[in-house]
């Protein structure tokens, strides 16, 4: 099987840096024309030269996504440029840490304002131009911390909780015009917001013990998911939430697995091998 996007429009918030940028750039490989948004005017400087080297077309938008005036002058830019939009990634979002007695409501805000609403506005400006063309792709972000949170991430658990509620309710909604809605729940993939990589090894090791295929996540393993999610093969599948998280709690105790394929081989049965 060979999925083919060439030709369509993908737009991808929060593309100027990490896996927002993985996923920019993957799908420009794919043949899509990109429409790249982020806050950071900088990231996305630095991300056109990249997407110019696919020679497939792209524009980059400036917008806070919390702004809803704003958002709806992106995505009319986007169409007045590019044609339309076939499909939308809303990736960007926030994290802030800490427990609920102490926890802010400036904090509080701004992760509702950007992971929940932000994702509602990209949403709401793109479902009119896909309805026209009864047909379109709609990918959200959310999170592993939508599955099993962790202590200290009540906001962020909560936004992302929201978001895959938001997405099922909206492929309801959007199914008579051929337009899919999925939410995807990446795991541990180390970036500049989450740090993995700079914690001190024994941390890393009780992280990494966690996971069924025991390795941090890669922007490749989100990218390849986003790519046959917005494809034509994916057409059937549309309210769900797909956990790439290397199969983090899949099991109980998932290293007591990798410790048992560390040692060596048994002989198989009838082998005579004493």
């Amino acid at each position: 099987m060979q999925i083919n996007l060439s030709g369509r429009v993908a737009l991808v918030t929060g593309a100027g840096r990490g896996i927002g940028r993985a996923i920019a750039l993957a799908f420009a490989a794919e043949g899509c024309t990109v429409a790249a948004v982020d806050v950071d005017a900088a990231g996305l400087d630095e991300l056109a030269d990249e997407l110019a080297a696919f020679g497939t077309g792209h524009v980059t938008v400036a917008c806070d996504i919390r702004d809803p005036r704003a958002v709806d002058a992106a995505v009319a830019d986007v169409v007045a440029r590019c044609g339309t939009v076939d499909i939308a990634v809303n990736n960007a979002g926030v994290n802030r840490l800490g427990p609920v007695e102490s926890f802010s409501d400036a904090d509080w805000n701004l992760l509702v304002d950007v992971n929940l609403t932000g994702t509602f506005h990209v949403c709401r400006a793109v479902v009119p131009v896909m309805k026209v063309q009864r047909r379109g792709r709609i990918l959200n972000a959310a999170s592993f911390a939508a599955v099993i949170p962790s202590a200290g991430s009540a906001a962020y658990a909560a936004t992302k909780a929201a978001v895959v509620q938001f997405t099922r309710t909206l492929a309801g909604e959007l199914g008579p015009w051929n337009i899919t809605a999925n939410a995807y729940a990446p795991g541990m993939v180390p970036t500049a917001m989450n740090g993995f990589h700079h914690l001190p090894a024994a941390a890393q090791d009780r992280l990494l013990d966690t996971l069924t295929v025991r390795r941090w996540g890669t922007p490749e393993d989100i990218t390849g998911l986003l790519c046959f999610l917005a494809s034509d093969e994916a057409s059937y599948l549309t309210g769900t939430l797909v956990d790439v998280s290397g199969g983090k709690f899949a099991t109980q105790f998932p290293q007591d697995a990798h410790g048992d394929a560390a040692a060596p081989p048994a002989p198989p049965p009838g082998s005579g091998v004493l």
